[in-house]
C-alpha cells in the first residue's frame, strides 16, 4: 500500500517526518518497504511561459523558443515538441537542474548551431508518465513565473510504501493507516464527512438476486443517470498516480480513490451495456458462482474459461463480472457512457481467493476482500462515492436496490486484565527506570485504536473491551488486545534481559534416535532425500479444501511412491540409479479423523560395483535380493536390531515372491521386495529395483531399549570356535530364518554362529524342496571345545530338524 504522506496529513494531524513516519509504523508491525521522495523528480523545475516560439533554422523538427521564468532575461531554448507554442505556461529545467527519471543534467549546450539554456519538460521526463507526446502545458492562468512547479504536479509528497500483514486488512486504506498513525501518535483524526444520501427504492428499475448470502453477505446497487465521462481533475490524477494507480476517467477513477480511501472496493457498469447484454425489459443483478462451460471477457482483454469456483456478478443470469476480482469488457464505462450501476458489495474472502487464483487473477480489489474489508463501513464508502461521482461527472441517483444479510457487526466483549498483560509482557523501561505498564497506559492505547473499555473489576483491574467494527476481525481474545497494547507501546521499551537460571539444552529421546537412524542408512551409502508432503490425489489421500494447485492438493500417504517417482526422475535425467532414503510424515484417515505418523523409506538399485567393471566387460550387473536385503541387514546390524522376514503378497507395486514383511519384537515394522516387474516395465525402470518402508514408532520403540541406549560390554570368548557343516533336504514353504531360529533353541548356549552358505534347486533335488547347508560354529567362554561335548549338541539340532520340519538329512 503506497501512502501519501500529503494526503495523510489532511487525514490526521501528524508532524513527524517522512523518515520518522516510516520508523514509527515499522517499529508497530507495520513494515515499510521504500520510502519514494517524489519531491526529487522536479527539484529545480520552475514554472515558465513561452513568450516566442521560432522554427529552428538548421532543423526541421525542432523550435526555439524564448521562455519567461520570471528573470530579466529570457532564456533561449530548443524544443523538440510538437506541442510547443506561444502564450502557454510550461515546467522549465533550470540549467544544473537533474532529473533522477531519465537520469540527465541540465547544462548550457548547441543544438544543430543555436544555444539551449534548459529544458522544457513532459510529464515522462518528471517521472509522472512511462511516455509523453509532449511538454506538458499547465491549465491554470496566471501562474507566478520562476515558482516551484512540484505543487502544481503533485510532486511536494513523499510515497512510504507499506506492507501490512495479512491480518491488518484496515491497514490497506488511507482512513484505517490515519487511525494508526493517530493512535500511535496521540494526532487529531479529521476523517471524511459522509452525508446519508436518499435515493429511492430500485423497484422496477433495479431487481437483486444473490443466490448464497454467505459468498456475499451483502450488495448494494446504485443507478446513476446523465453521467458525462470526462478526464478527472488534476488532483485526482496525481493522488491516483501517487498510489500507483493509472488514472481511466471521472467515474472509475472515483471508485478507485474510495478504494484507496476506505479500503472499500467499487465498481460502475455502463447502465445501457449491462441492459442490452442482458436482453429483456427488466435487468435482473445476480450473484451466484460459474456453471461448466461459461466464459467471460474481463477487462484486460482476456476471454476466461469460468471454473465452479468462480463467483460471478450477473445480468438476467449472463456473467458481467468476476465477483470482487475484476469486471467484464463488454460492461464496462467508456467516453459515452451516459448511465451507470454503481457495485457496493462485500465478498466472503475465501470466496474470492478461491475465484483469484482458479483465474491466475489479483487485483487491488481482490487483495482487499481476501483479507476482509470493513463491514460496517459499506454504506460510508458508498455514499461517499455517489457524491463524489455526481460531484465529478454530474448525474441523479434514481434508484439503489440493497441486499443485506449481514449480522450484526458488533463485536463480542472482551475480558482483558492486567495481571495478563504483566505476566506476557514482563517488564518495560519507563523514564529511564524499569517497570510494568501501568492501568492508564492500557486505557490510553486501546482507547486511542478505538476500543470502548469498561472497568469491570477495580480492585483486579480487568476491563470489558469493546473493539470497534473495522478491527473486529483482528482483535478476536485477550492475548490479542495484549499483543496491541505491546505494540503501540513500543517492542523497544522492553527489556532484553535473559533468564536468572538457565540449563543446558539437550535433545529428546526421538530427535536423538532419528538422528541415529539418519546416520546408518547413510553410512551403508543411501541418499537422504526431503519430499513433498503433497500430492496429486489418486486413491484415498486425504485432500485438502483450499490447495495451492490441483498437482499439489492431497497428503501422501506413504514414501514409497515419491521415491519411485525420484528414482525414475533421475534415470530419466541420466543420472543412473538413486540409492535412497527419506523420513517423513504420512496421513490417512481412521473413524477418529485425520491421522499422522512418521515412516521411513528407501529405494535400491543398480550396480553396486561402480569401478572395476573390466572384469565384467564393461557390462553393468543389477542388484540381487540378497544384496538389497544385505544393504538392509547393516543398517539393522549397525543398531543392534533382530528383524524376522516374513512372505508377503499384500502390496501390489512389489514382486509377490520376492517380497518379505518386516517384524520386530513381535510387531509389524514394515515391508521390503523388489518392485514389480509390470511397474518396473511402466516407469521404464533398471531391471532390479527394490524399496522399503517402515514405521518409524516401531523402530523408535525398539531403539529404547535400555541395553541400547546404554551400551554393555560383553566379554568375547579367546577359544577358538569348532566349526560343523549341516546339509539337509527341506520345504520350500520351510523359511531358512526358522530353520536358524531351531537350530539355536535346540543348540543352548554352545552354539555361537549359524550361516547358511548354499542353496541348490534342480536335478536330483526332490520336487517341493531345496538343498541348504549351513556352517555351524560352537564356542565356549571359558575353554576350548572337543569332539565329544559338540557331538552331542550337533545331533541334538539333527533331530529337532528332522522332528519339526521332516528334513531329510544329508550329512
Amino acid at each position: 500500500m503506497r501512502i501519501s504522506v500529503n494526503w495523510l496529513r489532511e487525514l490526521v494531524d501528524v508532524t513527524l517526518a517522512p523518515e520518522e513516519l516510516a520508523e514509527t509504523l515499522t517499529i508497530a508491525g507495520l513494515e515499510v518497504e521504500e520510502i519514494e521522495d517524489r519531491r526529487q523528480l522536479a527539484d529545480g523545475v520552475v514554472i515558465g511561459k513561452i513568450v516566442e516560439r521560432q522554427p529552428h533554422p538548421n532543423a526541421d523538427k525542432l523550435s526555439v523558443c524564448q521562455v519567461d521564468i520570471g528573470q530579466p532575461t529570457l532564456l533561449n531554448i530548443v524544443c523538440g515538441a510538437p506541442n510547443a507554442r506561444a502564450d502557454i505556461y510550461v515546467p522549465v529545467a533550470t540549467v544544473n537542474t537533474y532529473l533522477p527519471a531519465v537520469d540527465l543534467k541540465i547544462r548550457p549546450t548547441k543544438l544543430r548551431g543555436v544555444r539551449s539554456e534548459g529544458m522544457i519538460c513532459s510529464l515522462a521526463e518528471l517521472g509522472l508518465e512511462k511516455e509523453s507526446a509532449g511538454i506538458h502545458i499547465f491549465s491554470q492562468e496566471n501562474l507566478k513565473l520562476g515558482g516551484d512547479v512540484r505543487p502544481l504536479l503533485g510532486l511536494d509528497d513523499v510515497i512510504i510504501d507499506i506492507s501490512p500483514t495479512a491480518n491488518r486488512a484496515d491497514a490497506l486504506s488511507m482512513v484505517g493507516v490515519a487511525r494508526e498513525v493517530a493512535a500511535l501518535t496521540g494526532a487529531s483524526l479529521h476523517l471524511p464527512k459522509v452525508a446519508p444520501i436518499s435515493i429511492p427504492a430500485g423497484e422496477g428499475i433495479l431487481s437483486l438476486k444473490v443466490a448464497d448470502k454467505q459468498a456475499c453477505p451483502a450488495y448494494i446497487g446504485t443507478v446513476i443517470e446523465g453521467v458525462k465521462i470526462a478526464a478527472s481533475p488534476e488532483w485526482l490524477q496525481r493522488r491516483l498516480q501517487a498510489a500507483g494507480v493509472r488514472p481511466i476517467n471521472n467515474v472509475v477513477d472515483a471508485t478507485n480513490y474510495i478504494l484507496l480511501e476506505w479500503g472499500q472496493p467499487l465498481h460502475a457498469f455502463d447502465r445501457d451495456r449491462t441492459q442490452a447484454l442482458a436482453g429483456g425489459d427488466s435487468l435482473t443483478i445476480g450473484v451466484r458462482f460459474a456453471r461448466e462451460n461459461e466464459s467471460l471477457k474481463t477487462l484486460d482483454g482476456q476471454t476466461r474459461s469460468l471454473k465452479p469456483q468462480n463467483l460471478l456478478i450477473t445480468a438476467n443470469d449472463r456473467p458481467v463480472a468476476l465477483a470482487g476480482v475484476m469486471g467484464g469488457e463488454e460492461t464496462e464505462v467508456h467516453s459515452g457512457t451516459q448511465n451507470i450501476i454503481l457495485e457496493a458489495a462485500l465478498f466472503d474472502p475465501v470466496a474470492t481467493r478461491r475465484s483469484s487464483r482458479a483465474q491466475s487473477l489479483r487485483t487491488e480489489s481482490s487483495a482487499r476482500y481476501e483479507r476482509g474489508v470493513n463491514q460496517a463501513e459499506l454504506d460510508i464508502a458508498c455514499h461517499r462515492a455517489i457524491a463524489l461521482i455526481v460531484e465529478l461527472a454530474g448525474g441523479t441517483p434514481i434508484a439503489q436496490t440493497v441486499a443485506d444479510g449481514r449480522e450484526n457487526t458488533t463485536s463480542q466483549p472482551i475480558q482483558l486484565r492486567l495481571a495478563r498483560i504483566h505476566q506476557v509482557l514482563g517488564a518495560v523501561k519507563r523514564d529511564n527506570a524499569i517497570g510494568q505498564i501501568e492501568a492508564e497506559d492500557v486505557e490510553r492505547i486501546l482507547t486511542d485504536l478505538g476500543c470502548q473499555l469498561e472497568l469491570a473489576s477495580t480492585k483486579d483491574k480487568v476491563w470489558t473491551v469493546t473493539v470497534p467494527p473495522y478491527r473486529c476481525r483482528d482483535l478476536e481474545r485477550e492475548i490479542d488486545l495484549i499483543e496491541e497494547v505491546a505494540r503501540l507501546f513500543g517492542y523497544d521499551r522492553f527489556i532484553d534481559k535473559l533468564p536468572d537460571k538457565t540449563e543446558p539444552g539437550g535433545l529428546s529421546f526421538e530427535d536423538r534416535a532419528q538422528r541415529q537412524l539418519r546416520e546408518a542408512f547413510r553410512a551403508v551409502g543411501l541418499t537422504e532425500v526431503v519430499q513433498y508432503s503433497l500430492v496429486k490425489p489418486e486413491k484415498d489421500e486425504v485432500v485438502l479444501a483450499n490447495p495451492l494447485f490441483v498437482e499439489y492438493s492431497a497428503l501422501r500417504t506413504n514414501l514409497l511412491d515419491g521415491l519411485i517417482d525420484a528414482f525414475e526422475y533421475n534415470q530419466s535425467q541420466g543420472n543412473g540409479a538413486l540409492n535412497a532414503f527419506e523420513i517423513g510424515r504420512i496421513f490417512s484417515r481412521s473413524e477418529d479423523g485425520v491421522q499422522e505418523a512418521d515412516s521411513i523409506a528407501g529405494i535400491l538399485g543398480g550396480d553396486l560395483i561402480s569401478e572395476g567393471r573390466w572384469s565384467r566387460s564393461g557390462k553393468p550387473a543389477p542388484m540381487t535380493w540378497y544384496e538389497a536385503k544385505g544393504i538392509l541387514e547393516s543398517v539393522f546390524d549397525r543398531l543392534g536390531l533382530a528383524v524376522e522376514y516374513q512372505p508377503d503378497r499384500k502390496d501390489d507395486r512389489l514382486h509377490p515372491g520376492r517380497t518379505a514383511s518386516l517384524w520386530l519384537g513381535g510387531k509389524r515394522l514394515g515391508t521390503f521386495g523388489q518392485l514389480h516387474p509390470q511397474l518396473r516395465q511402466k516407469r521404464g525402470l533398471l531391471d532390479a529395483v527394490y524399496g522399503f518402508e517402515m514405521s518409524c514408532s516401531v523402530l523408535l520403540g525398539a531403539l529404547a531399549r535400555e541395553d541400547l541406549q546404554t551400551p554393555h560390554f560383553r566379554p568375547y570368548s579367546t577359544y577358538p570356535a569348532l566349526e560343523r557343516d549341516l546339509a539337509f533336504f527341506a520345504p520350500v514353504k520351510v523359511s531358512v530364518v526358522e530353520l536358524e531360529m531351531a537350530m539355536k533353541k535346540a543348540a543352548g548356549g554352545l552354539l555361537d554362529k549359524v550361516e547358511l552358505f548354499d542353496e541348490y534347486r534342480g536335478e536330483n533335488v526332490p520336487d517341493g524342496q531345496r538343498s541348504l547347508a549351513f556352517s555351524l560354529a560352537y564356542r565356549a567362554s571359558d575353554r576350548t571345545l572337543t569332539d565329544a561335548e559338540v557331538e552331542p549338541v550337533h545331533n541334538k539340532i539333527r533331530e529337532a530338524l528332522v522332528e519339526r520340519f521332516n528334513v531329510s538329512l544329508r550329512s
